[in-house]
């Protein structure tokens, strides 16, 4: 089966967080804003909640045989599942429970999120407070707990909403910096060497392939998105803030196109804006349907590369503007494809 042919039903889509609290509230307006085949919905996060609810303590949560706490630095490896784990696990069990209500009879795209191996390891400090990524080989092992736990919990999302065809997305915000030595140390004063980049992509391909024949993508709201090793890793979609891309890297997203990638761009903003509204779908996607004519792009092919998607995550926006972001994915998409040109 085509990348393109697994993200079928897919025009638009949430990146992950959303504001406040309430799981049922979140889930509800996520299931809502991409029914009838407006869009993939998400399994919702709500780092408001706290510590466990954020990106990094919720893939924690998920990992085999690793656990973590926090510290006043943030997260830190744990010798067994203490009090912060046990949030994390709980809170995400509450986030699955409301996804299930709202998704009764549901089938269709369905995309659930967790922190790339990466990004983990830049975030997951060992025990003498320096990250993982200072160590080859807990990174190692950070890796293939991280899979076997995304292993574990696509099948949980499967067993509650057997109709869905699972997509997962891998955040990977700090790919870039480890790539170009940029994470800095605990002290701050000096920066962890830049990992190979073969070693980056292998172990991006061991996770991804944990996803069991579901869909994959990965998340960047960084600048500099390395396109084509996303690719070689075997992502099948690769999602970012539109508004960040270089005319240095158009040619690697029309390689991306071409290739059969699964562009996820986000071209509507991820709080709310000074005007507090968003008004004009057609506006949204201007720049996209502008980039496929400076590519020599087909404009027929868009509906099937692209997916409209929020700048990042809606965390910091108020709740009546993250439904209305969705909401507008939607109608950005369908601009997109009835107006191409």
């Amino acid at each position: 089966m085509s990348e393109k042919s697994e993200f079928r039903d897919c025009p638009a889509t949430g990146i992950g967080s959303m504001p406040g609290g309430d799981a049922r509230e979140a889930a509800k307006t996520v299931t809502g804003s991409f029914a009838d085949g407006r869009g993939m919905p998400h399994l919702a996060e709500l780092p408001g909640r706290g510590p466990g609810a954020d990106m990094i303590g919720r893939t924690i949560g998920l990992l085999a045989e690793i656990y973590g706490h926090v510290e006043p630095s943030g997260w830190r490896i744990s010798d067994r599942p203490g009090r912060d784990t046990r949030r994390a696990r709980s809170w995400l069990g509450e986030d699955l429970d409301a996804l299930e209500e709202f998704t009764q009879g549901y089938e269709g795209p369905l995309k659930v999120q967790a922190v790339g191996p990466w990004t983990l390891a830049a975030a997951l400090e060992r025990r003498g407070g320096e990250a993982f990524l200072g160590d080859p080989g807990a990174c190692r092992d950070l890796a293939e707990s991280l899979a076997e736990g995304l292993r574990g919990h696509l099948a949980e999302v499967r067993r509650r909403v057997p109709g869905a065809r699972l997509a997962l997305q891998l955040d990977e915000p700090s790919l870039t910096a480890v790539l170009r030595g940029r994470v800095r140390t605990a002290s701050g004063y000096r920066t962890y060497r830049a990992v190979d980049r073969q070693v980056v992509e292998d172990t991006l391909r061991e996770v991804l392939a944990a996803a069991g024949g579901a869909a994959t993508l990965v998340h960047t709201c960084a600048p500099e998105v390395p396109f084509a090793l996303l690719r070689r890793a075997g992502a099948g979609g690769i999602s970012f803030d539109f508004s960040l891309l270089t005319e240095r890297e158009e040619e690697a997203v029309g390689e991306a196109v071409e290739g059969g990638t699964r562009l996820f761009l986000g071209v509507v903003p991820g709080t709310d804006p000074a005007s507090g509204q968003l008004s004009d779908p057609g506006g949204s996607v201007m720049g996209v349907r502008t980039l496929w004519r400076r590519l020599g792009l087909n404009p027929g092919t868009l509906t099937e590369s692209v997916t409209v998607t929020p700048s990042c995550g809606l965390a910091g926006a108020s709740p009546a503007y993250a439904r209305a972001a969705l909401a507008h994915c939607g109608r950005a998409a369908k601009s997109l494809a009835d107006n191409p040109e």
